[in-house]
């Protein structure tokens, strides 16, 4: 298993920030100030840092006809973890960026996706290969 990473991230609500990281998402807090909190990410370390009033995309990018927002950060789950959290968002009624799906039918890198937005605005990608193995595979 790769090494995790360290991701620190604008938030404008510290309290809405922990509410769906850690409530809807399920991330364990770590260390928090009154500036900022680390959220455990399935083991990856995301730090929401206090940043009143900055939210916002710089653009999207196409990506199998879906505008795709960037910037974004996720992860990418085993396949029943990310239907799990699909119908757990589904469920709680977050509404979804792009509802998930499968892009890349038939191709390599065949992948299910969704993406959503935190309550600051950070959009956030969720995706799971049906074969793991091509997580890196070039067309």
């Amino acid at each position: 298993m790769p090494p995790p990473f360290h991701l620190a991230f604008p938030v404008d609500d510290l309290n809405a920030a922990r509410a769906f990281y850690g409530g809807l998402l399920g991330c364990a807090e770590g260390r928090a100030s009154e500036a900022w909190i680390d959220f455990d990410f399935e083991g990856h370390q995301i730090v929401a840092h206090l940043v009143p009033g900055q939210s916002g995309d710089a653009g999207n990018n196409p990506v199998d006809g879906h505008g795709v927002p960037v910037p974004h950060f996720g992860l990418v789950l085993a396949w029943g973890a990310w239907e799990a959290l699909a119908e757990r968002l589904r469920s709680a009624g977050h509404a979804f960026v792009i509802e998930p799906y499968v892009r890349f039918v038939g191709e390599v890198g065949e992948q299910g996706t969704f993406f959503v937005r935190d309550p600051a605005g950070n959009a956030l990608e969720f995706k799971a290969f049906r074969d793991p193995e091509q997580l890196f595979a070039r067309w």
